[in-house]
């Protein structure tokens, strides 16, 4: 089926009406509905409805069942309702047989319409009404790396990249060029602003960067910009993948997220012409947040077993909770720009995560700096991988959790990070996570198998 023409669609959609939407849906062919929200994991889930339901389901009266998606409720208070946002309203850029798609981006309500406690988008939501109510906006900018694999017989995903270039690189080396051009194409028809795409460092890895904008913005784009991604590189016979390290010996894939706060449009809070390095207090007391609440945090920014096996020395991903103007060791990095630009980078966080809870646990640890008022360590200029022990203790270098399990139990310790999420999300996130480490450590790995079988 040919794809739907979008080059009259609004480009902003504020304000918009149930109304209007339906006329655009009328407008522009559009069959199915598609009620996007994610789960507890971060896994795009959806309800899709056809025509004749468009208007119920851009009123909020489509129910689903809560207690078959992870993490949301028990089989006793199943029934769950999707409230659409509508200014995230967006026709999907291909035809499908079966017709034009939209999709539109949920909430998770409970019955009675109030807000779901296990919503996570609810809890950025919660966090941003927080920031606004101390006089400021989160902007944020997501680099979602990931990796493009062949398939094998029967379509079953495998390792084998699809490529051997590295970082930088052009076709006929880099072959995912028109794989990422289709990728981008499709964004910028959805109202992404991209700005650039690459090849990155290991073989068959990829990154395209887009505008950061508001964090709940930031968040939405990250949920849609994996699936436009699975989705594409499935149609060319490919399997797209954000698992943070899913080859031994080479790099991860990496989430870097870039962060200011703003008091107002062009206002941004980080800068400080007049102080050292032009960073604000604001500034350096949100990094100092962000450093003593890593490793609270490390379970939802790094939520996978596998994430721990990207952090570890020798290949860029970071382990070292400390910070630095342009070394690329600690975890904390301040980029060049100034101005409306001055921003923070945090470099732990991996692609595997819930982009909602991973956005709320990091402002919320920001806050809890700038409230607080912290005074930041001294940043760490010398590259941290060769420097001895004392001069890891001076300059108040810890490190991130080794393991899933680790993490776990720093975030059952910190109590910004829990009361951020709050006492639903937080119990179903280590209940779930607790279970992932206990099926991990009843599993013989052929590693195992090869290292002791015949010795002992």
């Amino acid at each position: 089926m040919p794809r739907p023409d979008l080059s009259e669609f609004p480009a902003d959609l504020s304000g918009a009406t149930r109304g209007d939407l339906l006329q655009l849906a009328e407008r522009f062919g559009v069959d199915f509905l598609r009620l996007q929200f994610t789960d507890i994991l971060g896994v795009n889930k959806n309800v899709e409805v056809p025509r004749s339901q468009f208007a119920k389901a851009l009123d909020g009266e489509i129910i689903f069942d809560g207690s078959s998606i992870e993490g949301f409720v028990r089989i006793e208070e199943s029934d769950m309702l999707l409230k659409p946002d509508l200014a995230t309203f967006r026709i999907l850029p291909y035809g499908d047989e079966g017709g034009h798609v939209a999709r539109v981006l949920c909430d998770i309500q409970t019955p009675d319409g109030e807000p779901f406690d296990g919503c996570p988008r609810t809890a950025l939501k919660r966090q941003l009404d927080r920031a606004r109510g101390l006089g400021f906006s989160m902007m944020a900018g997501c680099e979602a790396e990931f990796f493009l694999f062949e398939r094998g017989e029967g379509g079953v995903p495998t390792t084998t990249t699809h490529d051997d270039a590295s970082y930088f690189d052009l076709g006929p080396v880099d072959k995912g060029e028109e794989i990422r051009r289709v990728i981008i194409e499709q964004l910028v028809r959805m109202g992404f602003e991209v700005e650039a795409a690459h090849h990155e460092v290991a073989r068959g890895q990829h990154e395209i960067d887009f505008r950061y904008a508001d964090a709940l913005t930031t968040a939405d784009n990250l949920a849609t910009f994996r699936f436009v991604v699975r989705n594409v590189a499935a149609r060319f016979g490919y399997m797209a993948s954000f698992m943070p390290k899913p080859i031994e010996g080479i790099n991860g894939s990496g989430m870097h997220t870039h962060q200011s706060l703003f008091r107002g449009p062009g206002d941004n809070a980080f800068y400080d012409p007049k102080a050292e390095h032009q960073l604000s207090a604001i500034a350096l007391s949100y990094i100092e947040g962000l450093l003593q609440h890593a490793r609270g945090f490390c379970a939802i920014t790094n939520p996978l077993i596998n994430s721990y096996k990207r952090l570890v020395p020798g290949y860029e991903a970071p382990i070292n909770v400390a910070w630095s103007m342009r070394n690329r060791s600690p975890l904390v990095r301040i980029p060049d720009r100034r101005g409306t630009g001055t921003r923070c980078e945090l470099r732990m966080p991996d692609p595997s995560a819930n982009p909602y809870l991973a956005l709320t646990v990091q402002l919320a640890a920001g806050l809890d700096g700038v409230q607080r008022k912290l005074e930041v360590r001294e940043p760490v200029s010398r590259n941290i991988f060769t420097m001895s022990y004392r001069d890891r203790r001076k300059y108040r270098i810890d490190e991130l959790p080794r393991d899933l399990h680790e993490a776990l139990e720093q975030l059952e310790k910190d109590d910004v990070v829990k009361d951020a999420l709050g006492p639903h999300l937080t119990e179903r996130f280590l209940e779930a996570k607790r279970k992932e480490v206990e099926e991990y450590n009843r599993h013989v790995s052929s590693w195992e198998i090869e290292r002791y079988l015949g010795s002992y």
